[in-house]
């Protein structure tokens, strides 16, 4: 039994190899740098020792294009909501080409990592690079547990990845910004000025908002029950893959009620049959495109009613930040929009709490001032 490590072609940069020797069977990984072959040839040694690990030659061993379309017809179809699946299929189209074509066991540590490092030279955002790395990684921990690799070399590498602040990509409007946009909808735009009524006051998803069905909506009760999501094309779960019920304010439920009636006329006008079961639907009675929605609506909305350029997502942050202008706790605002934890509701909203960081100073103090009394001994 023998365990080695050594380049195959010497020199400066050159790859380093584990060579396993056992049982009369061998085998060669290629891995990166001397310090990681070594470290790697230390766990092999130790596994070989223990009967924990064996050597299997003669299996194929598939490119990593190969596999991770294996992973994405099995693992991806059962555990991945579609939208996932179809943003990793890009991924791989896009930015996977230097490793598509290579054997799954072959893919270096250093390969990862400069793969990493020309996404971000590249300008891509950190968080685009971060899904990179996060597929490539679940691939190889997949790759691991079926035995085709020895290590997933994409492990802890998300600490090359700086990504920036939460914090800064928020842009909500002002109170009188959203007031202009609203009357400027309302004015030309008719029909799509409940739809953005809506965000504004719910701070739902641009998915969940074309999703959002009459049957969704308690009049009664004041509230929207958030269900599901029309993301490319498909229905989806909410985004952490939990529904939530979000308020509803008295002027939407009457702008709702109203669009209901709207809908029914429409609907008889128009010859549907019935009224759509989507809440926001297009001159067709059909799921509000997005694109149109962002280039002929909205885009052109913002620039009638004099206002600098801004995402549709914007108007969740407007949605939050009014809440917390208004005095709501960073819990109440993390329920209704959603998120995992409240650690995410205060990363990107924690700033806008009025005098937060004074209040939590001023709890250091007591009630003891030297001065004072020092003053008073003095009268």
């Amino acid at each position: 039994m023998g365990v080695t490590v050594r380049q195959k072609v010497k020199g400066k940069g050159k790859p380093w190899w584990v060579f396993i020797a056992h049982n009369g069977k061998r085998k060669s990984i290629r891995v990166g740098d001397r310090t990681a072959a070594e470290a790697l040839a230390g766990k092999i040694q130790e596994k070989l020792k223990t009967g924990e690990l064996q050597i299997t030659p003669d299996k194929k061993i598939p490119t990593f294009g190969e596999y991770v379309r294996k992973w994405l017809d099995t693992y991806g179809e059962t555990h991945l909501k579609y939208s996932t699946i179809k943003g990793y299929d890009s991924i791989m189209r896009i930015h996977l080409g230097p490793l598509m074509d290579r054997q799954i066991n072959q893919i270096a540590r250093t390969e990862i990592k400069d793969l990493i490092y020309t996404k971000l030279k590249d300008g891509l955002a950190p968080a685009t690079v971060s899904r990179i790395k996060a597929l490539i990684s679940g691939v190889l921990s997949h790759a691991l547990e079926d035995g085709l690799v020895l290590a997933n070399p994409a492990s802890r590498l998300g600490r090359q990845i700086k990504g920036k602040d939460r914090k800064a990509d928020i842009n909500p409007l002002t109170r009188e910004e959203a007031k202009a946009l609203l009357e400027t909808l309302a004015e030309h735009y008719h029909r799509y000025y409940p739809f953005f009524l809506c965000a504004l006051r719910t701070g739902m998803r641009l998915g969940e908002l074309r999703g959002l069905e009459w049957g969704d909506i308690d009049f009664r009760g004041g509230f929207i029950e958030v269900r599901r999501g029309y993301v490319k094309g498909q229905i989806t779960t909410p985004k952490n893959r939990k529904g939530r019920r979000v308020d509803m304010s008295p002027q939407l439920a009457d702008t709702l009620k109203e669009l209901r009636t709207e809908r029914k006329r429409e609907a008889l006008a128009r010859g549907w049959g019935e009224v759509p079961e989507r809440v926001f639907v297009n001159e067709a009675g059909q799921v509000i495109d997005e694109w149109n929605l962002r280039a002929r609506v909205f885009y052109k909305a913002l620039t009638k009613a004099g206002m600098r350029h801004m995402r549709i997502h914007d108007l969740r942050h407007t949605f939050a930040s009014f809440l917390i202008q208004n005095g709501e706790s960073l819990a109440y605002v993390r329920d209704q929009l959603g998120h995992k934890s409240i650690q995410i509701t205060v990363d990107i909203y924690g700033h806008l709490v009025p005098g937060a960081n004074r209040q939590a100073v001023a709890k250091l103090d007591d009630t003891f001032s030297p001065l004072a009394d020092s003053q008073a001994g003095c009268v």
